[in-house]
């Protein structure tokens, strides 16, 4: 059974993430705005999920004062139900609490169960609601806490 490696994210994984973007999202975000993020944004860290070669999830969080804002969670569709996204979540949760943060956030479709399941399993709580927050459907966001 191949190996699963967890490393920070860099600009050469640009063309997977922009892949993982397509699959997982109805509005992804675009190649510069994730290159942006890799290279040159210093409040971003990227934890990617590595397979023979090639990133098949990612989690991406944005380090402000001593909190983390959770940008993206994104598993391949073909290696879902695998265990990725948690210890995605968890390498995440503890590089950045190592590095001071004390609390994190995050948004979620409030139709995303099985998204919604994984960060409970992690400690996180419903705190409100956007309305209307996606722009593909209008659906609203669920807003989680971790503190």
């Amino acid at each position: 059974m191949e190996e699963l490696i967890l490393r920070k994210g860099v600009p050469e994984d640009i063309d997977d993430m922009v892949l993982l973007e397509q699959q997982c999202f109805a509005v992804p975000w675009s190649r510069d705005s994730l290159l942006y993020e890799l290279a040159e944004n210093p409040l971003a860290l990227y934890v990617v999920a590595e397979l023979s070669g090639h990133v098949v999830g990612y989690v991406g969080v944005w380090s402000i004062v001593d909190e983390g804002h959770i940008t993206n969670v994104a598993v391949s569709p073909d290696f879902r139900r695998r265990h990725i996204g948690m210890a995605l979540i968890d390498t995440m949760l503890k590089v950045t609490t190592e590095a001071g943060i004390r609390s994190h956030t995050l948004e979620v479709r409030v139709s995303n169960m099985p998204a919604i399941g994984l960060y409970k399993t992690f400690g996180f709580t419903e705190a409100g609601l956007r309305t209307g927050y996606y722009e593909d459907n209008g659906e609203d966001a669920m807003i989680m806490w971790r503190r």
